[in-house]
C-alpha cells in the first residue's frame, strides 16, 4: 500500500481525461491522455519541488496533480484545432 496515492492519481488523472473526451465529443482518447498526464506531471511538481507544500508520502500532492490536469484539459479545450 505504499503507492497507493500514485495509483489513484494515475486511475483519477486517466478518468478525467476520458471524462474530457467523452463530453467534449469523441475525438480520440490519446489526445486528451497525454494532455492530462502531462498536466498532472506539472502539477505533482508545482506541490513537491516547487512550492513545498507536500512530499511524495502524503496526499495533498495528488489535489495538485489533477488540478493540473484539469487546468490542461481545459486549455486544450480552449485552444486544440477544430477543423
Amino acid at each position: 500500500m505504499d503507492n497507493l496515492d500514485i495509483a489513484v492519481a494515475v486511475l483519477l488523472t486517466a478518468a478525467l481525461a476520458w471524462g474530457f473526451d467523452a463530453v467534449t465529443g469523441r475525438r480520440g482518447l490519446a489526445a486528451p491522455l497525454l494532455v492530462a498526464f502531462t498536466g498532472a506531471l506539472c502539477g505533482g511538481f508545482l506541490a513537491v519541488r516547487v512550492f513545498g507544500v507536500a512530499t511524495l508520502d502524503q496526499w495533498p500532492w495528488v489535489i495538485w496533480a489533477l488540478g493540473g490536469a484539469i487546468l490542461a484539459l481545459a486549455a486544450h479545450f480552449l485552444f486544440r484545432n477544430t477543423r
